[in-house]
């Protein structure tokens, strides 16, 4: 019963917070610090809603004063709840095209200035990466990229895109990782309080000085400090 009452409250704050958040890109579209207003707006209200505790050390994240790439893993459609609470200051993000048909959040997400992909087309999508490389290197903007290009569905890291990381390097940027433990499994919605999450941000990682032949190396260095990071976080949260 819990569930079905948190759930139909979670649609109708969705909606709520998507007008919001329409309202606001109209009122100044294209600003790169809309996003994380709305971000807020669906997930301080939804967090409250799900009862979930979050716990974040993510100052590494939030005290960077410039451009970066800042790389996640993707576990859920929760993420947006979840990961919206921690995201910095002139932060875009990357999504798939198909994003702008979901009625209020996918206008306002574009509205907010965010990178919508057609990876269908490879010569579009191509011109959006090369967009959102200027963007890093002109406008003190950020991009924020789940790495995995999927959600993961909390089985464990899955491998990662190249695009973030060619995308760092082109700008020169440095890649900032934010780590969140595996949730999927352990929380439980139809309970008054649903669980903890964690979410914790790693020191940033220069890109500075790397060509396209450091690719390979650059994404393993990153993913094993997240396969750890997460670790970590998961065993701080294991029940003893």
């Amino acid at each position: 019963m819990l569930f079905l009452l948190r759930m139909l409250a979670m649609g109708i704050h969705f909606i709520a917070a998507g007008i919001l958040g329409l309202l606001l890109g109209i009122c100044r579209p294209f600003n790169p610090d809309n996003s994380r207003i709305c971000a807020r707006l669906y997930s301080i209200p939804a967090l409250w809603l799900l009862r979930l505790q979050l716990k974040t050390d993510v100052q590494p994240l939030l005290e960077h004063q410039r451009s970066c790439v800042i790389i996640a893993n993707h576990q859920s459609n929760y993420d947006l709840y979840v990961l919206g609470r921690v995201v910095p200051k002139r932060t875009v993000s990357l999504g798939k095209k198909s994003l702008k048909w979901v009625p209020f959040f996918g206008q306002l997400y574009w509205l907010s200035g965010n990178v919508l992909l057609d990876r269908g087309n490879a010569i579009r999508a191509k011109q959006a990466m090369l967009t959102t490389t200027d963007t890093l290197k002109h406008k003190d903007t950020s991009i924020w990229v789940f790495a995995e290009g999927t959600r993961n569905l909390g089985k464990g890291l899955l491998p990662f895109k190249k695009g973030a990381f060619q995308m760092a390097i082109a700008a020169g940027v440095p890649i900032i990782p934010v780590c969140v433990s595996t949730y999927v499994n352990h929380i439980k919605l139809n309970r008054w309080n649903s669980g903890e999450i964690m979410i914790r941000s790693l020191p940033a990682i220069p890109t500075a000085g790397l060509s396209q032949d450091d690719l390979p190396q650059l994404i393993e260095t990153c993913r094993t400090q997240m396969l750890q990071c997460i670790a970590a976080m998961d065993q701080q949260l294991a029940p003893a």
